[in-house]
């Protein structure tokens, strides 16, 4: 069975950095896109930050400059280092991925259970 677990998360005052780490277990063939989301209460949830299998990034305009994605393919794990942070930056970050399993090799996406993020002014 597959599964993302996110960890990192936690308070810090603005200004501040933290970084969070989505770690994909199972039985995984292959890892393509995953991508970081938050949703603030009573908000949508919105992509903060996506990375392709080949390292390619793309970032909401909210983060750029200020939050950095990462994977390293080898431990089927992905980072978001978030610098400067802001309280509108608060909310519950998602992890989520497209991977494929060796139990029949059908491409899936997956979320993780979340991981709050508190910024204190």
């Amino acid at each position: 069975q597959v599964q993302l677990v996110e960890s990192g998360g936690g308070l810090v005052q603005a200004g501040g950095s933290l970084r969070l780490s989505c770690a994909a277990s199972g039985t995984i063939f292959g890892l393509n896109a995953m991508g970081w989301y938050r949703q603030a209460p009573g908000k949508q949830r919105d992509l903060v930050a996506e990375i392709e299998a080949d390292g390619t990034t793309n970032y909401s305009d909210y983060v750029k400059g200020r939050f950095t994605i990462s994977r390293d393919n080898a431990k089927n794990t992905m980072y978001l280092q978030m610098n400067s942070l802001r309280p509108d930056d608060t909310a519950v970050y998602y992890c989520n991925a497209d991977i494929m399993a060796y139990m029949d090799y059908v491409l899936r996406n997956y979320w993780g259970q979340g991981t709050q993020v508190t910024v204190s002014s």
